[in-house]
């Protein structure tokens, strides 16, 4: 089976598109997680900025912010209870989830955690790292290895969707991923005003008003035959 799909520029974005929608919909419900979501964002773009400047305080800044706040919405508050926008349960969520699902994360989140335990009995991270950054301290040395570890775990997702799925879902997903900071933000800027008002979870009328209506909706998605 050929899994390298040549589509045009079009077919690439309208499968961005869908990523996006459908990573929303399914897992963003909670406005709390949203809110995090809007200051990952927000640290994920100035960290972006240091990554041609200082590549070290840039992986500091993205996983000590950027990526604590963006994972603790997903674990802890967002629900995970049955879905009734989208009629599914949370476990046919996480099994049909493109990128990393909260099993995956964790084992992404211990290795980051792990790390710095790693690298203080090895200053040289197993040799991985060069003397100039072990002499530039135990700090700058553990914010290369978050880096080694953020492009690590993007590249193995990638590589791996390549062989679940195909090439053009694998890039489809690395490039959403890259510039879901920018999306973010223009998506969840009004959340924090919702929580302002009390409103806990997004009431997700605009599902209904782009792609999903009752017809879509009159079995659960994940009932044998029903696909999503």
């Amino acid at each position: 089976m050929n899994r390298i799909k040549k589509a045009p520029l079009s077919e690439y974005l309208e499968a961005l598109r869908t990523q996006r929608w459908d990573d929303h919909r399914y897992y963003h419900h909670s406005r709390i997680n949203q809110s995090l979501h809007l200051i990952s964002a927000t640290s994920f773009v100035v960290a972006y900025a240091f990554l041609f400047v200082d590549p070290a305080i840039a992986a500091l800044i993205a996983w000590g912010i950027s990526m604590t706040s963006r994972q603790s919405g997903h674990f802890f508050f967002e629900p995970k209870g049955y879905d009734h926008v989208n009629r599914a349960t949370h476990e046919h969520k996480e099994d049909i989830k493109v990128g990393y699902n909260l099993r995956r994360k964790v084992v992404l989140m211990a290795l980051w955690a792990a790390s710095p335990a790693v690298l203080w009995f090895s200053p040289d991270f197993l040799g991985l790292l060069d003397r100039e950054t072990v002499e530039s301290g135990f700090v700058r040395s553990l914010g290369m290895i978050w880096l080694f570890v953020g492009v690590g775990g993007l590249l193995f997702r990638t590589v791996h969707l390549f062989f679940l799925r195909d090439v053009t879902t694998g890039l489809v997903w690395a490039m959403k991923i890259m510039t879901d900071p920018f999306h973010d933000i223009l998506l969840y800027w009004r959340s924090p005003l919702a929580l302002l008002r009390g409103e806990l979870i997004d009431p997700m009328e605009h599902a209904f008003e782009d792609g999903l209506d009752e017809a879509d909706l009159e079995e659960p998605i994940d009932q044998p035959g029903a696909t999503r």
